[in-house]
């Protein structure tokens, strides 16, 4: 944001892009005027259960957990379309040391503290069949926030832009409105 010259902007995170978001928004509000959190949360899971995941991915890679990682990510309509067979490859495709930093990485994050002090506007977004982040630890999470507004996308999962783009779109849209940047 800073190479950009970007001020002020709205800045829209989904899972681990979410937690992202609140470290950015504790440490550089200057940047942020909003800001969307879409199937996140302030925490994430246990250090516990990451490093086993971390584990897992560095002894076998990624594709012996990706049905699973389907299962938490998307509803089960969803899944038995032919399009999640393009997700599992992507995830399976990625390089799993990347998986396994990231999944480091939100071990580690515990954004309770910093989050309740923010003061902006915010829109939080949960699927109602999310696996990975469930809809009341995203409520948890968005209403440490005063002001802050809290929406379900019924049958949709972790990335309920995928299973539910129009809907999320009109909520993004929404929200953009509201805050005055549309």
């Amino acid at each position: 944001l800073d190479h950009l010259g970007v001020k002020g902007c709205v800045f829209v995170g989904l899972s681990i892009g979410g937690m992202i978001a609140q470290g950015l928004a504790t440490k550089r509000l200057d940047l942020i005027r909003a800001m969307v959190l879409s199937n996140t949360a302030a925490k994430i899971g246990t250090k516990d259960m990451w490093a086993d995941r971390v584990r897992a991915v560095q002894e076998s890679g990624i594709e012996p957990m990706a049905d699973t990682i389907m299962e938490r990510w998307f509803a089960a309509p969803f899944r038995a379309t032919p399009e999640l067979e393009l997700w599992r490859n992507m995830v399976v495709r990625q390089p799993a040391e990347g998986y396994a930093g990231c999944s480091a990485a939100i071990s580690g994050t515990d954004f309770y503290t910093p989050t309740a002090a923010l003061r902006l506007p915010v829109l939080g977004i949960a699927g109602s069949e999310d696996g990975s982040t469930p809809p009341d630890l995203v409520r948890e999470t968005i209403e440490l926030i005063p002001g802050s507004k809290f929406k379900i996308i019924r049958k949709a999962g972790h990335l309920p832009c995928v299973e539910h783009p129009q809907e999320y779109a009109a909520l993004l849209t929404e929200f953009l409105q509201s805050v005055g940047h549309v």
